[in-house]
């Protein structure tokens, strides 16, 4: 019989795992406190000696030194990354939500057609960047939000549909159907049945959607030119300037942490890859 006891080796092992994923986030925030003799020292110094806010300057100001000249602040790219993640995110799921529907209640397509959606998730961002960029000159959406987000939101729409179907194939149909039995339309049982069933899985969909979008760079910098600037844009500005990148990377990271903290009951429901079991 296998013990359930929790030990000492576990704690232990426990302890190890935590310290090795976080040590990188302790590093990020050390590091946005050093002055400049600090982030590259050798041997490197753990913790700040004299403590540089300074760092942090750029999130308010524009940074201009003779080797970085940014475009705008830190804040001003925090805000083009929320338009693009937000809208980004809005857009994938009200799609992929529909297609997951159609797939998992009706049907839809076939079982090919599932699969070639999924396959877009496996074509190389690049193959389609420099194609997007001559069509979206071509139509004046290069360099705008708009743009910007119907790319992200074409590789954002087969995950969301992947994932949200596991969702919904998940809730038994019967539901919807006691729903109809009670005067809905099937269209007001999906929306009013079904998605509340969901909302964890609506919710770790879109979180990850977020991250994906606000974590891009290279689709986002090749259309884009001076006028859209996202978090990764800004930080690759100050290339060299560890102190000012890790103090950007830690502002960066505020608002996903904090997005998956209020989320954090529907995380664990939704990881477990359903909201009911039949």
């Amino acid at each position: 019989m296998i013990s359930s006891r929790f030990r000492s080796h576990h704690a232990f092992g426990l302890a190890a795992a935590l310290g090795f994923a976080l040590f990188p986030v302790f590093w990020m925030v050390s590091t946005s406190l050093k002055p400049f003799g600090e982030w590259a020292a050798v041997p490197p110094s753990w913790v700040p000696r004299d403590l540089m806010l300074g760092n942090y300057a750029p999130l308010y100001m524009r940074y201009e030194e003779s080797y970085v000249t940014a475009p705008r602040t830190g804040l001003g790219a925090m805000l083009d990354s929320f338009i693009i993640a937000g809208g980004t995110t809005a857009l994938a799921l009200a799609i992929g939500l529909l297609a997951a529907i159609g797939f998992s209640r009706y049907r839809a397509g076939s079982n090919r057609l599932a699969i070639g959606i999924l396959a877009v998730r496996a074509v190389p961002p690049i193959t389609l960047a420099i194609p997007a960029l001559f069509l979206f000159t071509s139509f004046g959406l290069r360099d705008t939000h708009i743009g910007i987000i119907l790319v992200h939101t074409a590789f954002g729409v087969p995950f969301a549909f992947w994932m949200l179907k596991s969702f919904i194939d998940e809730v038994p149909p019967a539901i919807e159907e006691a729903g109809m039995m009670d005067g809905m339309s099937r269209l007001r049982a999906h929306f009013f049945v079904t998605v509340p069933m969901i909302r964890g899985g609506l919710a770790v969909t879109g979180l990850f959607i977020f991250i994906l979008t606000w974590n891009e760079f290279l689709l986002t910098v090749t259309l884009s030119d001076k006028l859209i600037v996202t978090v990764p844009i800004y930080l690759h500005h100050h290339t060299g300037v560890y102190g000012v990148q890790a103090a950007l990377a830690v502002a960066a990271a505020l608002p996903i942490v904090l997005f998956g903290f209020l989320i954090q009951k529907h995380l664990a429901r939704a990881f477990t890859l359903g909201a009911i079991k039949q």
